[in-house]
């Protein structure tokens, strides 16, 4: 299992405000920042992170897990309307399984983030 991810981002200030809203819809609150790396909770544990990189970005991909289906589309609509770009609007992925629900934007530095519900009640 992993403990925790981060993820190297190109303008912190407004990568720190993207993900404050976005997670925000999935239960986060970002509670750690050392210099230009900010950690976000989901409860449990500080299990993202976001921090600048000298070297430049390449863009990753990360995905979450909601716990309803509402949740995916509260994230999808609150990524866009804080400036993501579409990657994927929200729906069944029958080509993964038949109750994977999820959605994808491309935030600012073009990471690939997914939020995913499993719906068990399709298998």
């Amino acid at each position: 299992m992993i403990a925790h991810t981060s993820l190297p981002v190109g303008n912190y200030q407004k990568a720190k405000e993207f993900y404050t809203k976005v997670l925000a819809t999935l239960g986060y609150k970002q509670n750690m920042e050392y210099g230009e790396a900010a950690g976000f909770n989901d409860g449990k544990n500080t299990d993202f992170w976001i921090s600048t990189n000298p070297k430049g970005v390449v863009p990753s991909h990360v995905a979450f897990e909601a716990k309803n289906k509402e949740e995916v589309d509260a994230f999808y609509k609150t990524a866009l309307e804080a400036g993501a770009k579409d990657n994927g609007v929200p729906g069944y992925r029958k080509e993964y399984w038949p109750g994977y629900y999820a959605a994808f934007v491309h935030d600012a530095d073009g990471h690939n983030i997914e939020v995913v519900w499993f719906d068990y009640s399709k298998n």
